[in-house]
């Protein structure tokens, strides 16, 4: 077995986790972009989401994560047994996550699906790669909201498309790798293409935001329907 080595540094982020709603048993949080999720095992990735938040609410634990460079709505329990819960939901595919991005150029069908299978590499960590014969199954639903231009920076007009993405599972980087299968990588992706189109090169951010997370409380059955508008 290859052994993977993680060289990233997260640079610091000085925006904070906005919390959007909180009870005894549970968090809804407003995740920014450049925050891991998790802290690292090199001790220059101390910062993260856990980190931030135990300060706080201490046993707090992650049902569920954002990539470093994704915004938004993020779940966190607050005990063992709630955490539990939520993992559950998340594993039966009982949680429905929508994503709100902006694509490389103009997707030509309104909606669509891709169905590629996803893989781990230790040879390209930390990418994924789509492979049919040792992925994993993976699905992604996608619908077009806008097709527009952009003046980047240097003057560039940047074709975009505005895209709602809902995962049916959820892989590492799933959604980044099936929107460059699809031809279109989203904007600001360092990993799958998302800076290699010219004026995108200076883009400050993935742009991809968790936009809604639909679950069911764990302690009331309260089926939950929260909401959090992209900030681009």
């Amino acid at each position: 077995m290859s052994t993977i080595f993680d060289n990233f540094i997260a640079p610091p982020c000085h925006d904070e986790i906005e919390i959007l709603y909180q009870d005894e048993h549970l968090l809804l949080i407003n995740k920014p972009s450049g925050l891991l999720s998790l802290s690292g095992k090199n001790a220059q990735n101390l910062d993260s989401v856990h980190y931030r938040l135990v300060q706080s609410f201490p046993g707090c634990t992650l049902a569920h994560r954002l990539d470093f460079g994704t915004s938004g709505l993020m779940v966190i329990a607050r005990n063992k047994a709630i955490n539990a819960a939520l993992c559950r939901q998340f594993s039966q595919r009982t949680v429905t996550k929508i994503y709100s991005a902006l694509l490389c150029g103009h997707v030509v069908d309104n909606e669509g699906v891709i169905d590629a299978a996803i893989a781990k590499d230790p040879a390209l960590f930390p990418l994924m790669s789509i492979c049919s014969v040792h992925g994993k199954p993976a699905r992604s639903c996608y619908q077009v909201v806008e097709r527009f231009y952009q003046t980047s920076e240097d003057g560039t007009l940047l074709p975009l498309t505005r895209v709602q993405l809902t995962p049916e599972t959820g892989r590492t980087h799933q959604l980044r790798i099936h929107c460059q299968q699809l031809g279109h990588p989203i904007l600001g992706c360092d990993l799958y293409g998302g800076r290699l189109l010219p004026g995108t090169g200076q883009t400050p951010r993935l742009m991809l935001h968790a936009s809604e997370l639909h679950f069911e409380h764990p302690v009331s059955a309260e089926r939950i329907a929260a909401r959090h508008a992209s900030p681009f």
